[in-house]
């Protein structure tokens, strides 16, 4: 953490120091889109030139409509007024289409030498010689959407051609009413030259390497059902290393990224604000940290760099012992494979041609057989239990007989207590 100062020239320095780096980084002459608002007075997009045919494409504050839901048959376009340098770089492109469920239309991503004068709100069937790239998006085939790329160094005619026959690459991608911003990418590096669209692979060349000085602009045309063509952002980015603020004169730093440097430049350790009082020891500490961070930086590459190359090592032999496999063997394992298939082969036919007709004739006759042996079987035991179960008749009779007896003796005793009891006269 960098201590408080009360040297305001100093922090002046500083920002200066970081927006230097950052722009390094950023081309914000061949960018729009980076800040909230795209223009500042609402009607010019800075670094930028606008056409349109019949009207001006239509800047809103965070995006810019080239063609309009309706009407249709409109032409726009978008051109830099500056030329891009570096070799490396990778430019970023938000859009996003919209129209009616049969609508129509094409964008252009261009990236050529003579830019508008050569070029203007001309589209890929329109255009006649151009020298340069052309990202083509539209739905041609009849398909639901596709991105296509074209590369002309000025000598092809373009104009009454079959196009479909001259891109050099495309993918297929559904545009249109995704109801978000779709997002290009274009990487052009020392190695190759790739496309992605929406972070994903769209396609990719090892044996082009687009020029440098060239200008970028973007163009749209709308058919008699129109699609509406909106762009929120175009970013550039240079591959290129931020370079170090000067060494200060009380001190020289080297900028060679040697292992022994990086290591000392690790060795920096933190100093309190106390011992720094001049403005000299300031720009000195802050020289020293920005070098520790580039040497890290420098040393973070080259291990990536190591890496990937150790992976396509690994990956080469892995490639390689698989071709190595003996030949007898591979056609062994082929052989035992075509065995097992044969034997489950074997198992499902037997399976599905056994014939269960008699096993299921027999089942049918043991449950008939059990059936009436119930049938048979159960009146006989149900008459059993209940003659069983049922009280015996000469029993009850004795019990009523012996029942009446005794109603009649006690009877009999009543009457002769009361003929003996004393009598009461009045």
């Amino acid at each position: 953490m960098l201590p408080s100062f009360r040297n305001a020239p100093f922090w002046t320095f500083f920002a200066f120091v970081v927006t230097t780096v950052k722009a390094q980084s950023l081309q914000e002459f061949l960018s729009f889109g980076q800040l909230r608002s795209l223009s500042s007075d609402g009607r010019t997009i800075p670094g930028w030139q606008t056409l349109g045919e019949p009207d001006a494409p239509q800047l809103l504050s965070d995006r810019i409509v080239l063609t309009p839901v309706y009407p249709g048959n409109r032409r726009a376009a978008l051109w830099t007024q500056n030329r891009l340098q570096q070799k490396e770089w990778t430019a970023e492109f938000e859009f996003r289409a919209s129209g009616q469920e049969r609508g129509g239309g094409n964008l252009q991503l261009w990236y050529t030498k003579e830019g508008q004068a050569e070029i203007g709100t001309s589209s890929i069937y329109t255009i006649g010689r151009f020298d340069g790239l052309v990202l083509v998006i539209d739905m041609y085939g009849g398909r639901g959407g596709g991105i296509r790329g074209f590369l002309n160094d000025g000598s092809r005619e373009f104009r009454n051609q079959h196009v479909d026959s001259l891109a050099f690459g495309h993918c297929d991608y559904s545009y249109r009413n995704l109801g978000r911003p779709s997002r290009i990418q274009i990487k052009q590096t020392r190695d190759n030259f790739e496309v992605l669209v929406d972070d994903q692979p769209c396609f990719k060349s090892d044996n082009i390497k687009l020029p440098t000085d060239n200008h970028f602009g973007i163009s749209a045309a709308s058919a008699e059902n129109p699609d509406s063509f909106e762009v929120y952002k175009f970013l550039v980015r240079a591959d290129t290393p931020a370079q170090s603020p000067p060494p200060s004169p009380q001190q020289e730093f080297s900028q060679d990224t040697s292992p022994a440097q990086d290591n000392s430049a690790e060795q920096l350790s933190d100093v309190p604000a106390s011992s720094i009082t001049s403005q000299d020891a300031q720009f000195v500490d802050l020289h020293n940290r920005l070098q520790v961070m580039s040497h890290q930086i420098n040393r973070l590459t080259a291990q990536l760099t190591t890496f990937a190359a150790n992976s396509d090592k690994r990956h080469g032999e892995m490639v390689q012992s698989v071709n190595k496999l003996p030949f007898e063997q591979m056609r062994s394992m082929d052989s035992r494979l075509q065995s097992i298939e044969r034997t489950l082969q074997t198992v499902q036919k037997d399976v599905e041609g056994q014939d269960y007709q008699e096993h299921l004739t027999k089942l049918q006759d043991t449950m008939r057989d059990t059936h009436s042996s119930l049938l048979r079987a159960l009146p006989e035991s149900m008459s059993q239990v209940v003659s069983k179960s049922a009280p015996r008749m000469g029993f009850f009779i004795f019990l009523v007989i012996v029942f009446q007896l005794l109603l009649a003796g006690s009877y009999v005793i009543y009457k002769r207590r009361r003929a003996n009891a004393p009598k009461k006269y009045l």
